[in-house]
């Protein structure tokens, strides 16, 4: 089990950035009644999400939330070391996006910078990769960008991507600090790798003319090679299994007292499938606070953003962060926000 902890480490401060346009679920077309859709936001617990325009990218959502972190935190883009951009939809195939950011960011040339191509556990993951570079203190602040735009990625005509997936971005900013603490489990299961998958367009797969053909399943949905596919029932299956497993597996090893939690951050993918996992879990309502409902499944982005819009007073609190999906992957991490941190939401 990759269960471990890293010390002296904290966060001073997170900014999420959402687009202004709104997409409604309940004037989706893909619905063939308002009952079929109202069924389905009862279900998922997504009744609206942010769409870009087709200009936008997941880069300059990040960029807009890191310069407004930065200067809430007043700190210097000179003193910047580290910078890790996590996303899978990337501004080019090549270069890393993380190294166009630190351009545009105004950091400095010696600032470290690469990307993580991780989904819904890439946060927590980008957590713990940005912290084991800044826990020795050579190293003592770093920005983590966490983000995706998919709904560039999923068929406007697939029903089981397109209604629920949003786009956003966010910046979180990590400093060394002495007696900063945080807990991990890091898990992966590449066998289920086909449930959450683009297909087409790499290179076991090249992209050729036959995949922008659209294709019509069984359901009735219809998507491309290079569209987002999802297998709905193995991910739930996931979600309330697997999870649920390894929740309680870190809850035991690190001895943490539920009650003691504050909030339970749990990625953001479906209402009715995180109820079930809370259930399993024993814990309160209030102790799992969600954002889906306004902004949906936002990948990477979904455990900052519901920090961002449920939670802003953050002074003297133990949290536990839970992202898992595409992968299959799972990233758990508790951490206790001693000093409070800045905690905000903006419009681009």
């Amino acid at each position: 089990m990759a269960l471990f902890s890293i010390e002296n480490v904290r966060i001073a401060g997170v900014v999420s950035a959402v687009p202004t346009q709104i997409f409604n679920n309940l004037e989706n077309d893909l619905f063939s009644t308002r009952e079929e859709a109202e069924k389905f936001i009862s279900v998922t617990g997504i009744a609206e999400k942010r769409h870009v325009d087709s200009d936008t990218c997941t880069s300059d959502l990040c960029i807009k939330a890191a310069n407004n972190l930065l200067r809430k935190l007043n700190w210097q883009k000179e003193d910047i070391d580290v910078l890790i951009m996590v996303t899978q939809t990337p501004d080019f195939p090549v270069p890393n996006t993380s190294i166009i950011v630190q351009d545009k960011l105004g950091l400095p040339k010696s600032t470290i910078c690469f990307d993580v191509p991780l989904g819904c556990s890439g946060y927590v993951y980008g957590l713990s990769i940005l912290s084991n570079f800044i826990q020795n203190g050579q190293l003592k602040k770093g920005l983590l960008l966490v983000g995706d735009t998919l709904s560039k990625q999923c068929s406007p005509l697939d029903k089981a991507t397109y209604p629920l997936f949003g786009d956003a971005g966010s910046a979180t900013a990590l400093e060394y600090s002495v007696g900063g603490k945080m807990d991990f489990n890091l898990w992966s299961d590449g066998s289920g790798f086909g449930d959450i998958i683009v297909p087409e367009g790499g290179y076991r797969k090249p992209f050729t003319e036959e995949s922008l053909v659209l294709k019509e399943d069984k359901e009735g949905n219809k998507r491309s090679g290079i569209n987002t596919y999802m297998n709905g029932t193995n991910v739930f299956s996931f979600g309330i299994g697997t999870v649920t497993q390894e929740l309680k597996k870190f809850i035991e090893h690190f001895q943490v007292d539920k009650e003691q939690v504050k909030y339970f951050y749990f990625h953001q993918a479906n209402r009715f499938m995180n109820d079930m996992i809370r259930k399993k879990i024993k814990l309160t309502t209030e102790q799992v606070p969600y954002s889906l409902d306004k902004y949906g499944n936002t990948s990477s982005a979904t455990i900052p953003m519901t920090m961002t819009t449920q939670n802003t007073n953050l002074e003297k609190t133990e949290v536990v962060m839970c992202g898992f999906g595409v992968g299959l992957s799972i990233g758990i991490v508790r951490m206790n926000f001693d000093k409070g941190i800045i905690n905000d939401l903006i419009e681009y």
